[in-house]
């Protein structure tokens, strides 16, 4: 994804030189060496600085621009927190924060390099938005958003390397805001953000071999969230899934959780988030996740235990 989002800020760019990108202590490669060359004038590395990227970024929005602060998510959160609360979002500025390489994808650096908690935190500061698009087609949807139409804070919290699309010409249109049926199937429904639809999708494949069809949705925008369509599901299926690289506290499953109390939810509600504790181990991405849980197999083992 990060590949994408340099690609996209690098053509947005050539039609708007109001964008900036303010970078903590990463190197710039493709597209985003590109867009350094070609304007050097708009593109900052501020070095291990993470208060100050977003000061800069804060500073570049009263004046007009349409800054971007980026680097690794656990440094884009967690080390200028209180910038983001005081600089950014309590002035309402159109700065949109980072976080590359969300979620346990640092798998092999350890926890400070890791971001389980980052939806749950910025989702209780007002005037942020939260965007975790599944694959690189909405994440360049969130892009132009990001760098032509918004007006307040937005986080976007991305993956790495290597995802690929899900969506096609069946999935609903992208929209800010409005969570967005993927794949369609019947009453079991799959629900994710960021790049965890690939193990959604092979829960889903899992499923068809077991002659059964559940559906995806992106939950692409996590605040605002879109709690219309959410009541839809809920009269619609009989079994939710949640599937998120996020702590149990604060992220999808907890919106879920929560609505489907205050709705009265008469059906069965499955969460695979990460679990309230540290991550003191190393490996691959799906060695931590497996360890919190989330694997897809145990996934379709449960919802057949369910049906």
């Amino acid at each position: 994804m990060r590949n994408t989002f340099s690609d996209e800020i690098l053509k947005n760019s050539k039609k708007n030189n109001k964008i900036f990108v303010v970078a903590a202590d990463i190197s710039p490669a493709g597209s985003m060496e590109k867009f350094r060359k070609k304007y050097p004038d708009r593109f900052i590395n501020v070095g291990v600085a993470e208060q100050s990227m977003i000061g800069l970024c804060a500073g570049l929005a009263i004046e007009g621009k349409k800054p971007f602060a980026y680097t690794i998510a656990a440094f884009s959160v967690y080390r200028p927190f209180e910038m983001i609360r005081n600089d950014i979002c309590l002035q309402n500025l159109p700065v949109t924060v980072v976080g590359m390489g969300s979620g346990t994808i640092y798998s092999t650096l350890g926890s400070t390099h890791l971001t389980q908690e980052d939806i749950g935190i910025l989702r209780s500061v007002p005037n942020l938005k939260i965007l975790s698009p599944a694959d690189p087609f909405e994440l360049k949807h969130c892009i132009d958003y990001c760098c032509n139409y918004s007006k307040s804070p937005t986080y976007l919290r991305i993956g790495k390397t290597g995802e690929k699309n899900f969506s096609d010409k069946n999935s609903d249109k992208f929209k800010i805001g409005k969570l967005r049926q993927i794949f369609k199937g019947n009453k079991i429904c799959l629900m994710t953000h960021g790049i965890m639809i690939e193990k959604a999708n092979i829960v889903r494949n899992g499923l068809i071999k077991k002659k059964m069809k559940a559906s995806i949705y992106s939950c692409h925008t996590l605040k605002p969230f879109d709690i219309k369509s959410l009541k839809k599901i809920f009269r619609k299926y009989k079994l939710i899934i949640s599937i998120e690289d996020h702590s149990i506290i604060g992220g999808l499953s907890e919106i879920i959780i929560n609505n489907a109390f205050k709705e009265k939810y008469k059906g069965k509600i499955l969460n695979y988030s990460l679990k309230d504790e540290f991550i003191n181990c190393y490996g691959s991405h799906n060695d931590l996740l497996r360890k919190h849980g989330i694997d897809e197999k145990k996934i379709i083992k449960d919802i057949l235990n369910e049906i």
